[in-house]
């Protein structure tokens, strides 16, 4: 009888363990919008690149794309800091980041931190074209286009703005690469 609790005991004690370290794995849940700079519209990209914790590695496999073109970016729980970017074209070309777009020569990535975008969300600056309006309408607004609403970051959500790479950053990269 005692032989057989100290195995119950043991084999509860390893399930407990192999549990508490799968969890341990889940990682943190992030939900990313990627906008248009210019018309605050969501932009729908071919992958999500991740990096994490000033590394290089790029990490597209991190993020589901969903149906309504947000993506669910799942990181490992260690990780602090955040750099993502967006492609297009069957990802060939990557977007340019709105948060950097003042920087003409050698832009400098930016890092976000996980926990404030777990605990409150973040709107990356947008660096490119027009400010977005917080109110319902700008005031003389004549069209609809020019009625825009700024965006909304809750808790665990992510927004950044692009724009696709101009004609001389297109050639720039082709000269670079040769």
């Amino acid at each position: 009888m005692v032989l057989r609790t100290h195995r119950a005991l043991a084999l509860l004690s390893c399930m407990a363990a192999l549990c508490g370290s799968m969890c341990a794995q889940a990682g943190k849940t992030i939900t990313v919008r990627i906008l248009d700079g210019k018309t605050g519209k969501l932009v729908e990209t071919s992958t999500f690149l991740v990096r994490v914790d000033h590394q290089q590695t790029l990490h597209a496999d991190w993020v589901a794309q969903n149906e309504d073109g947000t993506g669910t970016l799942t990181l490992p729980r260690n990780a602090t800091l955040l750099a993502i970017q967006g492609t297009y074209d069957s990802s060939e070309k990557i977007y340019v980041n709105c948060d950097t777009a003042a920087q003409k020569e050698n832009p400098v990535q930016h890092w976000y931190t996980i926990s404030e975008i777990l605990a409150t969300g973040i709107i990356a600056p947008n660096e490119c074209g027009k400010p977005i309006f917080t109110a319902k309408s700008k005031p003389g607004a004549k069209n609809k286009s020019e009625d825009q609403l700024a965006p909304v970051a809750k808790p665990g959500e992510f927004v950044f703005f692009v724009r696709k790479r101009n004609m001389r950053e297109d050639m720039q990269d082709d000269y670079s690469s040769h």
